[in-house]
């Protein structure tokens, strides 16, 4: 908006070193390290968790639905709750509510662990626990991916992220692995309170951290509205969208690897147990590598290239499955595999974590994390079917052709590098001087600008007005229009519309970054004279209506 723009703009990088990030670079941070390590011991004490409640009723009679039944439990708030939880983490102290998670974790594991021993859980309460220790992932993932911008540089951001990417995969060998020999030994019940003990860690370093002051606006936002306006800003992003694209893409024809490969390691390779336990260990051994080694990679090819390239080739490996004779020749094939799946989801990920501004970072995370899980949720029983109506060998073939066409589609995809913005809020917007202050829920209100734009200047002026259309909805805008005065061949006016009085406020504070900065200055450079600036409030009490000069 055009308001007094007196406020000197942010510089892109302020006080940041130009210094190459290496892929261990997060770990001279302080506090990053720390951190990490506690995320992956809590993440192991959920996959071994994970296991524990797979393995409980392994000798019941309906074991097959109850086992299959515990890993839609504890994945599927991934899909439901990931949203909320992102709504949550932009809303509240990232440090603080995960300190509650991991108590929530300590709480449920424990109880879940004495009434094992007890023998007082049956299937349908087993269930009920896994959901409910799935809804606190889900709550940590949304919160832990977008905290991890504030605790590294913001040229270390896409090496922090993939050292997640090398938690995770660490954290879903050893977790299974601890699992399988206490179970062994002692049962079930000590996987659980196992599971509660990992949790201590990461509570111990997140009290030690102290989490760098946030810029937060007057009045926080209201669930629903922030669910709402989380939504609106995907919706309104074109980067934003291209990137969820590019996942689903990937991701739904790419997760048949995940799918089949019980069946191929049984069916077409003829392994035992043992075999397919050294599959995964070359998948992880992949992942790692492509952790270790995308940051090299990537400051001499683009993220577009990348994952073009990546989807060729890992379409390709996954088609070769079907071709070699044993395990040695897949062992590789299995390798590329990983380092393909981790490439592609780590530099998504790292672009989009750029990109966001911080206002928003965790909704828009949660939107990739639904979007991911979601696109393996549903693709992976439709190749399972066409691999039991059909033949293993089509789903295979059929997969991988998918994602090697996605990856040559992705060479002509126009992808926005965004390593290079600067996303820190910037407040420019002049303070709204009104009558009375309106309570925060006031709304709709309504804001109407005034131009005067030269006639030699109309074209290039209402090129840049769409810009500034995205940027008005990006930040909470319900409505936007642009009108030519009748009775003024040169005066045409902007009116857009914001929920309540509380999410114009956000505008003002916390919402807008140096690119709408950049739009406003493009578009007011075709004007001439001051900007007049109208606020309409709901027609209640005295006229809150008040003029502003910019």
């Amino acid at each position: 908006m055009s308001h007094d723009s007196a406020a000197e703009p942010v510089s892109a990088l302020t006080g940041e070193k130009a210094a190459a990030s290496g892929p261990l670079a997060p770990f001279r941070t302080p506090g990053f390290g720390w951190l990490w390590l506690g995320v992956v011991m809590s993440s192991v004490g959920f996959w071994a968790q994970n296991v524990g409640a797979q393995w409980l009723f392994i000798s019941d009679p309906n074991a097959a639905t109850i086992v299959s039944l515990v890993q839609t439990a504890g994945t599927l708030p991934m899909v439901l709750f990931s949203l909320a939880a992102g709504v949550l983490s932009d809303a509240f102290d990232r440090r603080r509510l995960l300190i509650w998670v991991q108590l929530y974790f300590a709480v449920a594991a424990t109880l879940l662990s004495v009434l094992t021993g007890l023998g007082l859980v049956p299937p349908l309460l087993l269930l009920a626990f896994t959901f409910a220790i799935g809804v606190g992932m889900a709550m940590q993932v949304s919160t832990w991916q977008p905290m991890i911008t504030e605790l590294v540089p913001r040229t270390q951001i896409a090496a922090a992220i993939r050292l997640d990417m090398v938690s995770v995969n660490v954290s879903r060998a050893i977790g299974p692995a601890i699992a399988g020999g206490v179970i062994a030994v002692w049962g079930v019940p000590p996987v659980f309170a196992i599971n509660a003990a990992c949790t201590l860690f990461l509570i111990v370093a997140l009290v030690r951290w102290r989490r760098p002051p946030q810029v937060q606006a007057r009045v926080r936002e209201r669930f629903l509205p922030a669910l709402r306006t989380g939504g609106r800003y995907v919706r309104n992003e074109p980067v934003v969208r291209l990137i969820l694209i590019r996942l689903a893409v990937f991701a739904a024809p790419a997760t048949a690897m995940w799918a089949l490969l019980p069946l191929i390691a049984n069916r077409k390779l003829g392994l035992a147990a043992d075999g397919y336990g050294l599959l995964f260990t070359a998948l992880g051994v992949g992942a790692i590598v492509a952790a270790f080694s995308m940051g090299r990679i990537s400051r001499h090819v683009s993220a577009k290239l990348v994952l073009s390239v990546t989807g060729v080739v890992y379409g390709i490996a996954f088609a070769l499955t079907m071709v070699v004779p044993g395990l040695v020749p897949a062992l590789p094939l299995l390798f590329v595999l990983g380092f393909g799946w981790t490439a592609t989801a780590a530099t998504l990920n790292a672009e989009l974590q750029m990109y966001l501004p911080s206002w928003v970072r965790a909704r828009a995370v949660a939107v990739y994390m639904t979007t991911f899980t979601a696109a393996q949720a549903v693709a992976s029983p439709i190749w399972g079917l066409i691999a039991q109506h059909v033949s293993l060998a089509a789903a295979v073939w059929i997969a991988s052709a998918l994602v090697v066409v996605g990856g040559v589609i992705g060479f002509f995809w126009r992808f926005s590098e965004s390593g290079h913005l600067d996303r820190r809020p910037v407040s420019y917007w002049a303070e709204a001087r009104l009558l009375e202050e309106p309570e925060p829920d006031a709304g709709p209100v309504q804001v109407m600008i005034d131009y005067v734009v030269p006639q030699e200047n109309v074209s290039e002026w209402l090129l840049a007005m769409e810009e500034m259309r995205r940027s008005r909805a990006r930040s909470g805008a319900t409505r936007w229009e642009l009108y030519r005065m009748g009775e003024r061949a040169d005066t045409y006016v902007e009116i857009f519309t914001v929920a309540s009085w509380s999410e114009h406020l956000h505008q003002h504070e916390v919402r807008l970054t140096a690119e709408d900065q950049a739009i406003e200055e493009r578009a007011n450079s075709y004007v001439t004279g001051p900007n007049i600036a109208v606020h309409l409030l709901p027609a209640v009490g005295p006229t809150s209506t008040v003029v502003e000069e910019g």
